[in-house]
């Protein structure tokens, strides 16, 4: 247990981390980023598994499953679309509003299991969703329009938790399935991009443009960690681990990206801090109620 806590905390610190490195390259397009994440994360899961021993039938399993393999492609998609869309916002100055989305996410997650998993929440886990849709709400007027920025990511990473759900391989396997259906199109647009000389990523300095070649080890490192953190640790513990990265993101926001942070946003987001501690201690009980069964 104590070694899968040290890999939460690697995980979760360095996806807290991530504003900062996706900041180094925020003179490129955002699609552009991605596109590269998406090939050097391929790459490295490709050199990965072929050093692995074993692993190939677990590949051909997968790959000769026409459901399994539908199942591999949406949740390509949908994690491809998040990192889009977090990439973005990263470097347009809206941080705290990413922040925010992973904050959410587990409330949202609430909500896909009522409707797809047909999951009955408890009263004190209605009261967290709803302390959150609070929050929300108060965070939109904050800002004077929708946060689509916060709910987009929580929307499509959550869709991208309930997509897992439904496939029974480990994070490398899965990784590798995931960057292998969005690669052919990342490599098409950046073959695009070069040949309309609209590509910026060749023409970085040498230190970042070996950060961005190093895009795919940064992306699946902290997944791997996170994937033997999971088997170690009880869930519960995992799920309150998990807020160090959206918290470290807030701070980076604040006080390294000097992003406004009102008062009204404060009350917000101490409006989500409550429904996550409600959330938490109601998942708590439920476990125990389980166990003691």
């Amino acid at each position: 247990m104590k070694k899968g806590l040290w890999y939460a905390i690697l995980a979760y610190t360095a996806w807290g981390l991530l504003p900062l490195y996706w900041k180094s390259f925020e003179t490129l397009l955002a699609g552009e980023i991605l596109s590269h994440r998406v090939v050097w994360s391929f790459v490295f899961m490709a050199v990965f598994l072929l050093i692995g021993r074993g692993r190939w039938p677990e590949i051909r399993k997968m790959v000769t499953n026409g459901k399994v393999l539908l199942l591999v492609g949406a949740s390509g998609l949908l994690i491809s679309s998040n990192w889009l869309i977090f990439i973005w916002a990263v470097n347009n100055g809206h941080v705290i509003e990413t922040s925010l989305g992973y904050y959410i996410t587990p409330l949202f997650n609430v909500m896909l299991g009522v409707f797809f998993l047909r999951e009955k929440p408890s009263g004190s886990q209605w009261l967290a969703v709803a302390l959150a849709g609070a929050g929300v709400l108060l965070a939109t007027i904050d800002y004077g329009r929708f946060p689509w920025i916060s709910v987009t990511l929580a929307t499509t990473f959550g869709l991208y938790s309930l997509v897992k759900k439904r496939v029974s391989y480990d994070a490398s396997i899965g990784l590798a399935g995931e960057t292998a259906v969005v690669f052919p199109i990342a490599l098409v647009y950046v073959i695009y991009l070069h040949l309309t000389h609209h590509d910026s990523a060749w023409s970085l300095p040498p230190l970042s443009l070996t950060l961005l070649l190093l895009s795919g080890v940064a992306t699946a490192l902290p997944l791997l960690w996170f994937a033997k953190a999971a088997v170690r640790l009880p869930l519960s513990m995992l799920g309150f681990i998990q807020y160090i990265g959206p918290s470290i993101t807030l701070m980076l926001s604040i006080f390294v990206f000097k992003e406004n942070f009102s008062p009204m946003l404060l009350i917000s987001f101490a409006l989500i801090w409550t429904a996550l501690v409600v959330y938490a201690m109601a998942s708590v009980r439920v476990a125990r109620t389980s166990v003691a069964k």
